[in-house]
């Protein structure tokens, strides 16, 4: 390591410290130089003096370890002036200062409550900034489909019929399933219940409203969001991060047109269908399981739901459905034209679209049972 003499050098006149920077004041000396500048004192001294004519060459580095000894020695008390500065270093020790200056001061410590604090603020802010850029998104796929409208020809058929059969066909197993068990729970837990007032035969009638009104719907879609939601990303985000996006729009196709537009329509088609698969499905468990513990029989729980539910109870989940596969298919593709080129940003940006999906699907699925009481339907 080189000797401090080699980059200061330091005297005392009466009351004055003279200090002489000397040598190559460059990042590949930053330590040594540091080191030296530290080893200063001020002995008393009331002013010093830090002449800068006998240097070969300063950077950055040398400017910051320059100014970090000037703050140290005004700390301590003493008047310190630069001066012999260069002509040619003149420029870069303005540039060095005026960024010391306007540098935010470090945080205070604040605690562990205002660090939650600070920590909820943070996730605030960035939500409102994620909505404002996914109703933009919004905008711009209401425009790219008015194109599509206006001519036709614009929408890639094949890729959507293809959409149409990996988001609807092939989810009718798990669909099914789970909204057949749905309605066998259903139906003996309200079973279990009605049977203390003599009331089992209500059984269809509360089995008739909530499936065909909102568990069908609300069920069906929940499980489109976690199976085709999360796939939208996974898809875009992949191909974000091998840069097929940007040859995309390179030689002039539209993402949103090409990626976006045939997973939202084949979406928007295959959810109300996938809906109505879950009705029946829900209604054939109950059916099941009234029969079984109620001794209801099929007829019986066909007479029942006919005539305590009307037309409207079934069309108000299938009006639902494509306004739920429109959210879904938003929040799948926005979070995957977000990804950043990195594996990591695929799998957060996947596990946020569903979440995202589940909840503006809930928040839809309250405001059209405000709007539906409002109306008395």
């Amino acid at each position: 390591m080189a000797a401090s003499e080699e980059w200061i050098r330091a005297g005392r006149d009466g009351d004055l410290l003279t200090v002489a920077a000397v040598g190559r004041w460059t990042i590949g000396h930053a330590e040594e130089i540091e080191a030296a500048t530290e080893a200063l004192a001020s002995d008393g001294a009331r002013s010093a003096s830090i002449d800068l004519s006998g240097l070969d060459a300063i950077d950055t580095a040398g400017a910051l370890v320059l100014f970090n000894a000037v703050k140290r020695l005004r700390d301590a008390g003493v008047e310190t002036e630069i001066g012999g500065v260069p002509e040619d270093f003149a420029d870069l020790l303005q540039r060095v200062a005026e960024a010391k200056q306007h540098q935010p001061p470090p945080p205070a410590h604040v605690g562990r409550i205002g660090a939650s604090l600070e920590r909820i603020g943070r996730h605030t802010v960035a939500v409102a900034f994620e909505a404002r850029d996914l109703l933009s998104f919004f905008g711009l796929t209401i425009v790219a489909t008015g194109r599509i409208l206006v001519r036709p020809s614009r929408l890639r058929l094949a890729s959507t019929i293809n959409h149409m059969e990996v988001a609807g066909v092939n989810a009718l197993p798990i669909v099914g399933l789970l909204t057949f068990l749905i309605g066998v729970v259903l139906a003996y837990q309200s079973a279990d219940q009605l049977r203390q007032f003599g009331a089992e035969i209500f059984t269809v009638n509360l089995l008739g409203i909530s499936i065909l009104r909102e568990l069908g719907v609300l069920i069906t879609a929940i499980l489109v969001a976690g199976r085709s939601g999360s796939a939208f990303t996974a898809q875009i985000g992949t191909m974000k991060v091998r840069e097929e996006v940007d040859a995309m729009q390179t030689i002039g196709m539209d993402p949103i047109e090409v990626l976006v537009l045939p997973r939202m329509f084949a979406l928007v088609i295959v959810l109300p269908l996938l809906t109505f698969y879950a009705d029946i499905m829900g209604l054939l468990g109950g059916a099941i399981m009234s029969l079984i513990v109620l001794d209801i029989s099929m007829v019986q729980f066909l007479e029942q739901l006919k005539t305590w539910t009307t037309p409207w109870t079934f069309w108000i989940g299938i009006m639902k459905a494509p306004v739920f596969a429109f959210l879904i298919a938003l929040v799948g593709c926005f979070q995957g034209l977000r990804v950043e080129g990195s594996a990591e940003s695929v799998g957060r940006l996947t596990t946020q679209s569903v979440v995202q999906g589940i909840f503006l699907v809930i928040v839809a699925d309250a405001i059209f049972s405000i709007i539906f009481s409002a109306l008395h339907i």
